[in-house]
């Protein structure tokens, strides 16, 4: 046995380990955590994936599906002879990952997915849907529409009628809608996602959290209402909360950051919970030109966990399950297809994480 057999096997337990706590790793996050090159990590997972305890996706690994099994104890599934449409508003930023994960429950459950990019644009979603419905090639669809603004319900009901299953990913609607069929949704619970953050910082001793909501962004009604909760929660005041975008592409967002900072002043803020990344990293970039300490003089905690750990310091985040909420809306698809109306409709929310970094960790006096 080589001087690193040892060593490896430590290392491919830990990886299990994280897999199983969090659905889906990425090798770069593996590489600083077990403080190995990439190239390490892509070899233990290239090893794992060969016995059929993970499956290999770009960038990383998620958890085999029920019927992904390693050729050794079991023959691979036979293919279901589905396709499943999805239709997402993005193909950056957020959403690559959820594909990513639809993707690899696709591939494991032997079912094809027939991918379109859209806008958060209505019209151009009932385009982008119409298409695949037309070319009679798809048995369930996946769907991310606007359900911002006006024309939702009307929106609700033209997805009803169509001819195969819907379900909606990431995004929710009212918990009864006038339709022949009570909706289904998978999503990731963005309120508890907020709540998080919220008892982090109070235990590190902050008393005056702000929020800043992304200004448009579908999620900011599901992160207001973890907000309100965990302040009332904690008795903590719930009235500063912003919605503006800052990130460094917006117009004006060093008048709005300098606006921002200034009523943390007035209002003793010593933390801001910040969606989303990009702004997050804004608001960082002028405190440090500012000559602020984070966390010494405010603690930073992003939401999304797309590219937080490349701020100085690295920024603690709340990760959304965003490659388990792709696998699992396929899986439910597949379930409804395979069992038709015997199956209960079903709505469901994955946790996210709080991933901790070095920009929360300190108690901050206030500006």
């Amino acid at each position: 046995m080589s001087a690193d057999r040892p060593f490896a096997l430590q290392r491919r337990e830990r990886l299990m380990d994280e897999l199983r706590r969090h659905g889906t790793v990425r090798v770069r996050d593996l590489a600083r955590l077990l403080d190995v090159s990439e190239l390490t990590v892509r070899r233990d997972i290239t090893a794992l994936a060969a016995r059929g305890l993970l499956t290999k996706v770009h960038g990383g690994a998620t958890l085999p599906t029920d019927l992904d099994q390693a050729p050794a104890r079991r023959p691979r599934p036979t293919p279901v002879p589905f396709t499943i449409g999805m239709v997402v508003p993005s193909l950056d930023f957020y959403w690559p990952s959820i594909v990513s994960g639809a993707r690899s429950a696709a591939a494991g459950l032997g079912v094809q997915l027939q991918l379109r990019g859209s806008t958060y644009d209505q019209a151009e979603d009932r385009r982008q849907i119409s298409r695949l419905i037309e070319a009679k090639q798809v048995q369930g669809l996946l769907l991310a529409p606007n359900l911002e603004g006006n024309g939702v319900d009307e929106l609700i009901d033209w997805i009803s009628n169509l001819p195969v299953p819907t379900i909606l990913v990431e995004r929710q609607t009212s918990q009864w809608t006038p339709t022949p069929r009570q909706l289904e949704w998978v999503r990731s619970d963005h309120a508890l996602g907020l709540e998080l953050a919220v008892r982090h910082l109070h235990e590190h001793g902050h008393r005056r959290i702000g929020l800043v909501l992304s200004k448009g962004s579908p999620h900011s009604s599901h992160l207001a209402q973890g907000w309100l909760k965990a302040c009332t929660e904690l008795d903590l005041p719930s009235e500063f909360v912003v919605r503006e975008s800052v990130a460094l592409d917006q117009p004006g967002h060093r008048q709005i950051i300098e606006g921002i900072l200034d009523r943390c002043r007035g209002s003793r803020i010593t933390a801001l919970i910040v969606h989303s990344d990009p702004d997050a990293m804004s608001v960082a970039q002028y405190l440090a030109e500012q000559g602020y300490s984070i966390p010494d003089d405010m603690a930073l905690v992003s939401y999304d966990d797309e590219v937080a750990h490349l701020a100085e310091p690295a920024m603690t985040a709340v990760r959304p399950p965003k490659a388990r909420v792709g696998r699992v809306a396929v899986e439910m698809m597949v379930s409804r297809l395979m069992e038709g109306k015997r199956r209960p409709a079903q709505r469901v929310l994955i946790l996210p994480e709080l991933i901790l970094r070095d920009s929360s960790v300190r108690r901050a006096r206030a500006l």
